[in-house]
């Protein structure tokens, strides 16, 4: 059993002890023949622990039985109730000589006083005295300072004599002979509380435990009452029998029975010790912390606190952690030694918790002591790799994955603690130092929770994993011992292990029963590496194009940001090199879809139409032939991208006239261009369509396509457009013979974009003048329609003028006077001789700098 007083026998008295009061080691004894007798305590090196020494003995303190006495030793004041009157007498004094009688309290039972220490604004520390006195059925209220009383201008009425009555917060809680009521200091409300007994026949009795709480005694149990707007009833303790006197002395409760005192706790409801031999002994008081007086109606006693230390080793051996702290927050050693100690305790606590399987609220107790997660992971053997962890503590069963899930909660909060703290810590002088801290204890924690995860919910593996927090080697250990490929992936995708990772992709890949089975994990983690690991796509992008090219190509062209934004010269180098049939289908994409106008591509997408076309190993069927083909052209003709006179160098001589012909046109050689349509090909109405085209875009007027395909239909013979390895082409038959009819008709049709003259100077004699007449008459009238429409849009031009030069005249002709009395109507100042100022259009003035919309 737990040892927390000793007992000591002080006194036995010659007189009947009536009334006991102590203050600072002092006791006061007041007597039923009216004496008052005063004691000081003193320490005993023999085997009695303290001795009583007397100071003063006042046989005539009072004619009467002294039935109350209390001191306020702040100042020096002794308040006695004999003779049912409450006077005040100086303690200091010979013989304490009477201060003050307090005359309206004739007829008083009992009085309660709650003294508290103010400091004031110079610093001084004053005390505070409040008074309640109990006179019949009134509560007379007194306010103290100084060794002054002033009475409240109030008073309680109350239904009976109290019995007992202690001050709170709030309320003054008062001990009826039937019940128990707190009474509202603010608003004077009672609040009836319980019965003091089942049988009314038992002493209601009132141990402050707080400033907000009260130990109510009933039957043979105390009752723990808190003070609020609702009053809560929080907790009870039982006694073997109904107590005499309570007491409380923290962290105990002392409870007065016939012979003996029982110690208990509130919190932990304990039992703690039972201190015999007390004689009929019927008066309890508390001096201070550890040290109470007890008094029968002859003999006084000491009750005093066992050293704190031994206290604690006992209270330790038996797992009394909670009291052991409590005893050590009241003890006398240093802030910083009560810390230690502490901290100890509670740790050894949280460790009891943890082995009696109260695993959630050992994590809690940790959290509190901000134990280092190190020393908490030891102990779970199989999640610690450190050498030295006891295996006979291996958890199995419920009880390992109760445990797990108490340590996850632990290691989530500590974390979320770790990001604040390092929040916390930026922009000082230790944040580097901090920093390094938090990163260790998060690789410890992610490294933990993964291997936590992977044996109660492995749903969780994936998210944390992406947290970039484990310690890789440890954490891709443990994932290959539980064969989780997939969550690997993520971490040497998140650990920057990018070749670790798409080797396993490849190995799993061929895996009939893999969670990473065929190509689509390698694809997407491919895309999203981007530019800087452009060498490590290639690498590990090979099998994929080889096995499946057209996915394998998404690698390079699916609209992901990190595909798009890839080094595109680098990618078409390397397919020219590996994937060759592979290389249209990606300059495609990227011009079409992704309108790159790099005339690289370009160049190079014509320089690939030309080869499949013209490869005769490639065993192309004419269908897809004329498909690419139609592509060339359509190509040639829309982009504006790529090179005329770099691609033309590599078209071959004895194909592909009309691709020519349209690189020729964008080099502005058209005469060659036309001369191709016309004298190989012999499609003159696609010379024709050539010269639309030309025709709708070209910004050199001086061009007239149509007067050379004029003259190249009119004077086949006369044409020397086709030079060089053209010149020994097959030439169309048709286009040896003068086509005068096409050239006229074209002439005609197109009379409006061709230049008289120049059509005259290529058209031979004999031309029928009919035909001649409607060319040159809609030439004329072209001419004469752009003339009406110029001197149509000079006269609105001066139209124009005319008005610009009316509104000017019509706004230079207002004028303004400002003089000395002309005021800003925003500011309501003067205008000055130097004042710039602005006219609004309803005549308003004001100063340039107060114009709204500046």
């Amino acid at each position: 059993m737990h040892e927390a007083y000793e007992v000591s026998h002080l006194l036995n008295a010659t007189v009947q002890i009536e009334a006991i009061a102590a203050y600072d080691g002092n006791l006061l004894l007041g007597t039923r023949q009216g004496h008052l007798l005063m004691y000081s305590l003193t320490s005993n090196n023999g085997n009695q622990k303290y001795e009583l020494q007397l100071r003063r003995y006042c046989k005539n303190f009072s004619k009467k039985p002294i039935q109350q006495i209390e001191v306020v030793p702040e100042d020096n004041l002794l308040l006695c109730l004999t003779d049912n009157v409450l006077s005040s007498y100086d303690i200091n004094g010979v013989n304490f000589p009477l201060i003050k009688t307090f005359s309206e309290t004739k007829g008083a039972s009992i009085f309660a006083l709650d003294n508290k220490s103010a400091t004031s604004m110079t610093g001084e520390s004053n005390s505070v005295v409040h008074l309640c006195v109990a006179v019949r059925r009134k509560l007379q209220l007194y306010y103290g300072k100084n060794g002054e009383f002033k009475k409240h201008l109030f008073d309680f009425t109350i239904p009976d004599v109290p019995k007992v009555m202690a001050w709170g917060q709030q309320y003054l809680c008062v001990g009826f002979k039937g019940e128990y009521t707190l009474f509202d200091l603010s608003s004077r409300d009672p609040k009836e509380l319980f019965p003091t007994s089942s049988s009314k026949s038992l002493e209601p009795t009132i141990a402050k435990y707080s400033e907000t709480s009260f130990l109510l005694g009933r039957d043979n149990t105390s009752v723990l009452v808190e003070e609020a707007q609702e009053i809560e009833i929080k907790k009870t303790i039982k006694w073997k029998e109904a107590p005499i006197a309570v007491v409380w002395d923290e962290p105990f409760v002392l409870g007065l029975m016939q012979d003996q005192v029982v110690v208990q706790t509130v919190e932990p409801a304990l039992f703690i010790q039972t201190l015999p031999d007390l004689n009929k002994a019927r008066l309890m008081y508390r001096c201070k912390r550890g040290l109470i007086f007890v008094s029968s109606v002859g003999q006084v006693w000491c009750l005093s606190s066992v050293d704190v230390i031994k206290q604690r080793q006992q209270l330790l051996k038996d797992k009394q952690f909670q009291i052991a702290i409590d005893l050590t927050n009241l003890s006398e050693c240093s802030a910083e030694e009560k810390k230690q100690t502490i901290h100890s305790i509670q740790m050894l606590f949280a460790l009891e918790l943890f082995d009696i399987k109260q695993y959630s609220q050992s994590m809690k107790e940790f959290i509190k002591l901000n134990t280092d997660p190190a020393d908490v992971i030891k102990l779970f053997p199989d999640l610690d790799n450190k050498p030295g962890s006891d295996n006979t503590k291996k958890l199995k069963g419920k009880d390992l994955e109760n445990a797990l899930n108490a340590l996850i909660e632990y290691l989530v909060e500590l974390r979320s603690k770790l990001g604040k703290s390092s929040k916390d810590a930026s922009g000082s002088k230790e944040e580097p130092a901090i920093q390094r801290n938090v990163t260790q204890q998060l690789e410890l924690i992610d490294t933990t929770l993964l291997k936590c995860y992977l044996q109660t919910n492995d749903a969780f593996v994936a998210p944390l994993l992406r947290l970039n927090n484990c310690r890789l080697e440890e954490a891709e250990r443990t994932l290959l011992q539980h064969g989780k490929h997939s969550e690997l992936i993520i971490l040497y995708q998140t650990k920057g292990q990018h070749t670790k990772a798409l080797q396993l992709l490849r190995e799993q890949a061929k895996q009939p029963d893999s969670s990473l089975k065929g190509y689509h994990r390698t694809k997407n983690y491919l895309q999203h590496l981007g530019g800087e690991h452009i060498n490590l796509i290639f690498k590990f992008s090979d099998w994929i194009l080889e096995e499946h090219p057209e996915e394998g190509l998404k690698i390079f062209t699916e609209d992901i940001v990190e595909v798009e934004n890839l080094p595109r010269a680098k990618v078409l180098d390397f397919l020219l090199r590996e994937h060759d049939p592979l290389v249209i289908p990606y300059l495609e994409h990227v011009i079409h879809t992704w309108n790159d106008t790099n005339p690289l591509f370009h160049d190079a997408l014509i320089s690939m139409y030309r080869e499949k076309i013209t490869d005769k190993k490639a065993n192309s069927t004419e269908e897809e032939l004329q498909h690419i083909k139609s592509k060339l052209v359509a190509f040639l003709e829309k982009s504006s991208q790529y090179t005329p006179e770099r691609v033309i160098l590599h078209f071959p001589n004895d194909t592909l006239f009309e691709e020519r012909a349209i690189i020729l046109g964008k080099l502005g050689r058209h005469e060659q261009a036309l001369a191709i349509y016309v004298q190989i090909l012999g499609d003159v109405e696609r010379a024709i369509r050539y010269c639309e085209t030309i025709g709708e875009k070209s910004n050199d007027k001086n061009v007239d396509v149509y007067v050379i395909l004029m003259r190249i239909l009119m004077n086949p013979e006369q044409c020397n457009s086709l030079i060089g390895p053209l010149s020994n082409v097959q030439r169309h038959p048709k286009s040896s013979v003068p086509d005068l009819e096409t050239a006229l008709s074209i002439l005609e049709k197109h009379a409006d974009k061709i230049s008289p003259i120049k059509a005259l100077s290529v058209l031979p004699d004999g031309v029928p003048l009919a035909r001649l007449e409607r060319f040159l008459s809609a030439a004329l009238q072209r001419q004469l329609t752009l003339k009406r429409r110029t001197q149509l849009l000079k006269g609105l031009l001066y139209a124009e003028h005319l008005q610009v030069q009316e509104l000017k005249q019509f706004h230079e002709s207002k004028s303004i006077v400002i003089n000395d009395y002309n005021v800003c109507p925003v500011c309501k100042k003067r205008f000055g001789n130097q004042s710039a100022f602005v006219r609004y259009p309803n005549g308003d003035i004001v100063h340039y700098s107060c114009r709204v919309d500046k």
